[in-house]
């Protein structure tokens, strides 16, 4: 099966009409920013989400507390939703609506996925996600659990492709 080709942000004339310079420039902007603006959205519900799934306010314990294990789980994590969110944006086809309504749902299942896997992760394999991010020094658990977030989020953003 090949790969659906990369969305154009560039509007394509229907029956002969004829786009400006200025009018193509203007919408392929527009889908940026929205886009990216959707992205952005996600992203902080994907944080915010993470913080109510780990004891403690995370943005403390990254900041104050420098907690190397709370900024993997983090980052991990917010880099398998950006995952899920490119290829929503990818398989769009470049229809904007259309587009951005997929980006947003497959999105929220992303996030979802994503905090069921962190308590799947805490039952199945014995390391509590709690007792990670109490511990000062990186641990080889943190290490396991962010491999595990970038997988799924990988699996899930080949699922929506």
């Amino acid at each position: 099966m090949s790969p659906t080709p990369l969305p154009s942000l560039v509007p394509v004339p229907i029956r002969g009409e004829a786009f400006s310079l200025a009018e193509t420039l203007g919408r392929g902007a527009l889908a940026i920013v929205s886009y990216a603006a959707l992205g952005v959205i996600l992203l902080i519900i994907g944080f915010y989400v993470i913080d109510m799934a780990i004891p403690g306010k995370l943005s403390h314990l990254i900041k104050s507390d420098r907690n190397p294990n709370a900024a993997l789980l983090t980052g991990s994590g917010l880099a398998a939703i950006g995952l899920i969110v490119a290829a929503s944006i990818w398989s769009s086809g470049g229809a904007l609506h259309e587009g951005l309504l997929a980006t947003a749902v497959f999105g929220l299942v992303g996030i979802a996925v994503q905090t069921v896997g962190m308590v799947v992760f805490d039952k199945v394999a014995g390391i509590s996600v709690r007792e990670l991010v109490q511990e000062p020094d990186l641990q080889p658990g943190a290490r396991l659990l962010a491999v595990t977030h970038l997988a799924i989020g990988l699996i899930t953003a080949v699922a929506v492709i």
